[in-house]
């Protein structure tokens, strides 16, 4: 195991904020992981695992090891009554993996192209998209526990995934490494999931109407280029707060009062509301701060535009947070880990 002090994280982080961390190291397997867990001169110290760094804001240097993920390989373990389980590990990028699984037509995670980070980062987020949750497909996840370096399998059910929740993010948050995830995928597909609107039109538009998973992969890959800015040209790590669920009737009074209010159906009693259309509402769609700012196309993405610190960035999002509790009652969460 080799330290390297005084990290730049910029280049390994998609806000690509001038931060540093004390100390460096990687694991491309799980014997790797162990042993950079057990040595003396990590016990004792803080450390964070880090994945694709796409879904993390870090607000000044980090005083302790960042441990990188880079296990890679995808295997494709049994078919069965139609379907395929396909394993992928952690340090695989999870886009990559899309488009393998495209390739092969394998459908189920379609709908998640081009989505940013690595496959082992994606449960604890429940990463979702144009209609699809990563819960729709995840089998198995393998993680390391970090006390006693045993390797457990979680089921579906064991994740315990909500809306961009998951035992990882939740009850069991720093307590595991995940190591792989099994995904079961519909061999060859018949159907594909198109439910949602933008995808629709996306495809009418391009004249398909029999549209197969690589159709479905191709729309949404269009549509998010066009709407989310490229991490590797502007720093940002893709939606940074989360679509507010609120009870009915909190709805039917906002809606009374805004009647273009954006929305969509949520589980029982509740609706789904577009945090971009709140934060547009407020006036910050296209506002910069110094280098920091909301993007001038998608108010839900905060960017980076040269130099910004990763406290500038949190603070643009503590205003944003107060301008929209202000105008509509309604709290932000941020989507994006705080470090």
């Amino acid at each position: 195991m080799k330290l390297q002090e005084n990290y730049p994280l910029k280049d390994i982080t998609t806000f690509h904020a001038r931060v540093y961390a004390t100390e460096y190291t990687e694991f491309a397997s799980a014997a790797e992981l162990k042993s950079i867990l057990s040595s003396p001169s990590i016990i004792g110290k803080p450390f964070m695992i880090l994945g694709g760094g796409s879904n993390v804001l870090f607000t000044g240097d980090y005083g302790g090891v960042i441990i990188r993920n880079v296990i890679k390989g995808i295997e494709e373990l049994k078919e069965e009554d139609g379907s395929v389980y396909i394993r992928a590990n952690g340090g695989e990028k999870w886009h990559d993996f899309v488009l393998y699984c495209v390739s092969n037509n394998y459908g189920g995670v379609e709908n998640l192209s081009l989505i940013p980070g690595t496959v082992g980062a994606g449960p604890i987020q429940n990463i979702g998209a144009y209609g699809v949750e990563l819960k729709d497909t995840l089998y198995e996840v393998e993680a390391m526990n970090i006390n006693t370096y045993e390797i457990k399998k979680f089921s579906n059910a064991d994740c315990k995934f909500g809306y961009r929740e998951s035992i990882f993010k939740g009850e069991q948050k720093g307590m595991y490494v995940i190591l792989a995830v099994t995904f079961k995928l519909v061999k060859n597909p018949e159907k594909v999931n198109v439910s949602y609107g933008t995808i629709s039109k996306e495809l009418e538009d391009s004249g398909i109407s029999n549209p197969t998973i690589a159709d479905v992969s191709r729309a949404v890959i269009k549509i998010r280029s066009s709407k989310l800015p490229d991490p590797a040209k502007l720093g940002n790590a893709g939606s940074f707060f989360k679509n507010p669920i609120i009870d009915n009737y909190v709805f039917e009074k906002l809606k009374e009062k805004f009647p273009d209010i954006v929305f969509f159906p949520a589980h029982h009693g509740h609706t789904k509301l577009a945090a971009g259309w709140l934060i547009e509402q407020c006036g910050w769609k296209g506002k910069r701060i110094g280098d920091a700012g909301v993007h001038k196309d998608q108010a839900l993405v905060l960017v980076n535009y040269g130099d910004a610190t990763g406290k500038e960035i949190y603070d643009l999002s503590t205003k944003v947070i107060e301008s929209v509790k202000e105008k509509f009652g309604i709290e932000l969460e941020r989507e994006v880990n705080m470090v």
